[in-house]
C-alpha cells in the first residue's frame, strides 16, 4: 500500500472516530446533512473531499452496523458494564469492529494497531489496554489470519 493510501486511510480513521464520538452524544436528525456539514469543514485544498471517502464509509458502517457491533463490544468487556465505557473509547472500539468484520481486505491486526493509536491519541493513558483487549478477543474470534487480508 502506497504511503498517501495509509495517510488517507489514516486521516479517515481519524475523521470516523470524532464523527462517531460526536455522533454518540448527540446523535442527528439527518444523518446525511451531518455528515456533509462535519465533512465540508474537515475539507482543504490538501485534503479535497474525496480524500475522507473512506471515512465516510466507516461512519455510515459503523452506524448501520451499531447493534450488532455494540452486542459484540457487551460479549467481549469483560467484567465492564457497557454504559461505563468512555465514549471516546465506545467510538475507538466502534470504528475499528466495523472494520474487523466487514472490511476483509483490511488485516485485523492493522485495525487493532490503529485503534491502539488511535486511544493513545484521543483517550487516557489506561484506554490502549482495555481496547487492546476487546480487540484482541475478536480477532481470536475471526477465524482469519489476522496478519492478512482476504
Amino acid at each position: 500500500m502506497s504511503k498517501a493510501i495509509f495517510a488517507q486511510r489514516r486521516d479517515g480513521r481519524v475523521a470516523a472516530v470524532q464523527f462517531l464520538y460526536a455522533w454518540s452524544l448527540n446523535a442527528p436528525r439527518n444523518l446525511a446533512e451531518d455528515i456533509r456539514l462535519f465533512f465540508e469543514h474537515l475539507t482543504t485544498a490538501e485534503k479535497p473531499r474525496e480524500h475522507f471517502h473512506y471515512a465516510e464509509e466507516l461512519i455510515s458502517g459503523a452506524i448501520t452496523q451499531q447493534a450488532e457491533i455494540d452486542a459484540r463490544i457487551r460479549q467481549l468487556a469483560h467484567n465492564w458494564e457497557f454504559d461505563r465505557i468512555a465514549r471516546i473509547d465506545l467510538a475507538i472500539l466502534r470504528m475499528a469492529i466495523y472494520e474487523m468484520l466487514y472490511r476483509k481486505d483490511i488485516p485485523p491486526i492493522v485495525s487493532i494497531n490503529e485503534a491502539i493509536d488511535l486511544s493513545k491519541e484521543f483517550s487516557t493513558a489506561d484506554s490502549k489496554r482495555f481496547v487492546n483487549g476487546i480487540l484482541d478477543r475478536l480477532k481470536d474470534q475471526l477465524g482469519r489470519d489476522a496478519r492478512k487480508a482476504e
